[in-house]
């Protein structure tokens, strides 16, 4: 079984979208998380892997099983020896039989050496989008309230929610750059550029990650969806 494509970023920065395009260009993803109030076009993860693997080992390396706070310390995460085989049971037991496959999450980031010890091979799209952008939309989103708390505040020395929030947007920034300086093999990928109608860089990164393009996700990526979160940040 091939290693997968993995998707990962900051929450609120546009995985869910990138996702949904991978998945169109012929990935398999198992059983997907649908629509929801937050993602209209689905969250396009994998609800098995993300509750019984992902969430709990968040959990078990005293950290935020919502990746808001407290964050996992790297230096200090437990790696266990079979999570290639448990996530590699999912997939075969939702249907995968062979070809691309993919796994999106955004947490993947913050434990990235668990998944490149059980991957190396991993083609890796780190989603990217504007702080400020990120940190509109996490204040306006219903299950995004780790720095709304004082006692969180104070302990990352910051003042406000909003300033928080960029402070949780800057430790992701961190483990991308570890990511690249450890040799995985990366692509940042930028949605903001298909919503304004730019797909040149999604369409290399698709064939980097040995898929075939679909004109389908032309009528997936709706522009009015993020520009409504950029306006109400929902």
């Amino acid at each position: 079984m091939r290693d997968p494509i993995l998707i990962t970023g900051c929450a609120r920065s546009g995985t869910s979208m990138v996702a949904g395009a991978i998945h169109l260009c012929g990935a398999f993803g198992g059983e997907l998380a649908g629509p929801n109030k937050n993602n209209r076009k689905g969250m396009f993860e994998n609800s098995a892997i993300r509750e019984t693997l992902s969430k709990p080992y968040m959990a078990r390396n005293g950290a935020d099983r919502l990746g808001q706070y407290p964050l996992p310390e790297i230096d200090k995460l437990n790696i266990p020896l079979n999570w290639r085989n448990r996530v590699l049971d999912i997939m075969r037991s939702q249907g995968y039989k062979k070809g691309p496959w993919f796994y999106k999450g955004a947490k993947m980031c913050l434990t990235w050496p668990l998944w490149h010890s059980a991957f190396p091979e991993a083609r890796w799209i780190i989603v990217r989008r504007d702080a400020q952008d990120i940190v509109n939309s996490c204040m306006k989103t219903s299950f995004m309230r780790a720095y709304h708390r004082r006692e969180v505040l104070q302990a990352i020395g910051e003042d406000n929610e909003a300033d928080g929030w960029h402070w949780w947007v800057r430790q992701h920034e961190k483990r991308f750059v570890e990511m690249i300086s450890a040799g995985l093999n990366c692509q940042m990928l930028w949605p903001s550029r298909m919503v304004i109608g730019d797909y040149r860089h999604m369409m290399s990164v698709v064939e980097w990650a040995g898929l075939k393009w679909n004109s389908e996700v032309l009528s997936f990526i709706d522009p009015k969806l993020w520009h409504s979160r950029n306006r109400r940040n929902d």
